[in-house]
């Protein structure tokens, strides 16, 4: 009974090492956002903000992106505004 019981002690530790160890190399985030411009406008942007959090702690996006990311999102825009001088505006 004693060895039954240290058995399933051990495939228990052993499923969850192997857990830990797929979680741990797999990806971080899902490949699409969460569905959360059905919550509304202000979760969307909290989502969206959450994700560029990921991205920079993960060191997917430099600090430049990151700046401008947040800075639309203060704005109210869940895409990056794009410079004017790219666009061919003002000043390009």
């Amino acid at each position: 009974m004693v060895a039954v019981i240290a058995t399933l002690i051990g495939l228990l530790i052993l499923t969850a090492s192997v857990y830990d160890i797929t979680r741990l190399f797999g990806c971080d985030e899902p490949r699409r956002p969460p569905l959360a411009p059905l919550r509304g406008r202000r979760a969307a942007l909290e989502a969206a903000e959450l994700r560029v959090v990921g991205q920079r702690l993960h060191g997917r996006i430099d600090t430049t992106a990151y700046q401008q990311r947040m800075s639309s999102l203060a704005h109210g825009r869940r895409r990056p505004a794009r410079l004017a001088s790219i666009r061919g505006g003002r000043n390009g």
